[in-house]
């Protein structure tokens, strides 16, 4: 990992390069950033410690989680949270909790989409999160959070055709286009149907620009790096 982000820094001086590589011990993550990593992202996925012993097998803790988010975010990093909108056993209760410790924590980003299936997991048969559900969250973390980089993510795209345009205009100010070759794409769905090619492809981000421009937006192609760095207090 270190040997890969010092290339992608010595090819690419004027890059973001972003991590979501999951839990790890601080050493590690002060490694990665002193290699030249700027971002990195870890879904809290719910601040209710019931629900999220629910959602992850019993080695895995949202004490953890916490812990490794407040390192990032001290060590350096433009440092990312968030949560599927919909995931089994989330309840008004827990969104509620989720937008309290979004807000105290206050991230550089905020990573929000419908939960989608995936028919082998043990959460396969669930049905998938509310599209009109994540749109308004979209909106209210933008008013929680006015300079938060938000991202339309590719599950918005993958349950409505128009879903990333209309999380553009509900405040999301982000698209991240899929760097994979197209013909190890299917390789990396995280769930069913996941939008895959089209407009999200790294390739074709002039038809990404002609979408938004229709909706009256422009892209940039600039690291687009958070306005400022926050105090962890959680």
């Amino acid at each position: 990992m270190e040997a890969l982000i010092r290339e992608i820094k010595i090819r690419y001086p004027d890059c973001a390069v972003t991590l979501s590589v999951g839990e790890q011990p601080r050493n590690v993550y002060e490694s990665w950033f002193k290699a030249g990593a700027d971002r990195y992202l870890l879904r809290h996925e719910t601040a209710d410690f019931e629900h999220y012993g629910k959602l992850h097998p019993k080695e895995l803790t949202l004490e953890n989680r916490l812990d490794c988010l407040k390192n990032l975010k001290e060590i350096g990093y433009q440092v990312g949270c968030g949560f599927m909108v919909g995931s089994p056993f989330q309840s008004a209760e827990t969104l509620a909790r989720d937008l309290e410790l979004i807000s105290e924590f206050r991230p550089h980003m905020v990573g929000v989409g419908p939960f989608i299936p995936q028919k082998d997991t043990p959460f396969g048969k669930y049905p998938a999160g509310s599209f009109r559900l994540t749109l308004f969250l979209l909106g209210v973390i933008r008013l929680l959070l006015p300079d938060v980089l938000l991202p339309a993510t590719t599950a918005l795209g993958s349950i409505h055709p128009n879903g990333r345009e209309l999380g553009i205009l509900s405040g999301a100010n982000v698209c991240m286009p899929n760097l994979s070759p197209e013909a190890v794409r299917s390789k990396y769905a995280l769930y069913d149907n996941k939008l895959s090619s089209g407009s999200e492809a790294a390739a074709n981000v002039k038809q990404l620009a002609m979408t938004m421009s229709e909706i009256g937006y422009s892209v940039s192609l600039e690291r687009g790096d958070h306005a400022s760095i926050n105090k962890f207090d959680i």
